[in-house]
């Protein structure tokens, strides 16, 4: 599977939390890669005073953190309509219910490919498309199509 490049009607904005510096560089360079933009931090506390200002679309957070976890952080962003995706090592069923719980919509295994992590983006971004019309419609008086 060769992944494809966002396009602009595609494109996020997303924030990575993860404390490893190379998964985190390596995450920046591919989410870049495929036209997306990216802010990131190394810590929950980082993150917590970055997020707000960001408004990305999407949260792509490591669970293991040095300052707490990520389902600690997902629970500090009140009101948040970002995508959340957690992503950890800790892959057992417990850990899967607890980060749905926790609001994520995924709970990716590391290590995890491309083919993993593109088909969620291409939801988040079909949910933001999905949202924007909504807006749009709301702001012209229309009514969404039942």
């Amino acid at each position: 599977m060769t992944p494809t490049t966002a396009t602009a009607s595609s494109s996020l904005c997303i924030f990575v939390v993860e404390n490893h510096a190379d998964t985190l560089r390596c995450l920046e360079a591919y989410l870049k890669s495929m036209g997306h933009t990216v802010c990131s931090a190394r810590t929950m506390q980082e993150a917590l005073k970055a997020i707000p200002s960001a408004r990305c679309d999407v949260l792509l957070s490591d669970i293991g953190l040095p300052d707490g976890d990520g389902w600690d952080l997902l629970g500090r962003l009140s009101g948040t309509t970002m995508y959340a995706i957690a992503m950890s090592g800790f892959g057992m069923l417990a850990d899967r219910e607890r980060s749905a719980r926790a609001g994520f919509r995924e709970h990716l295994l590391k290590p995890f490919l491309p083919e993993d992590l593109d088909p969620l983006l291409a939801e988040a971004s079909a949910e933001k498309k999905r949202r924007m019309e909504a807006v749009k419609n709301s702001e012209n008086g229309n009514r969404p199509a039942a």
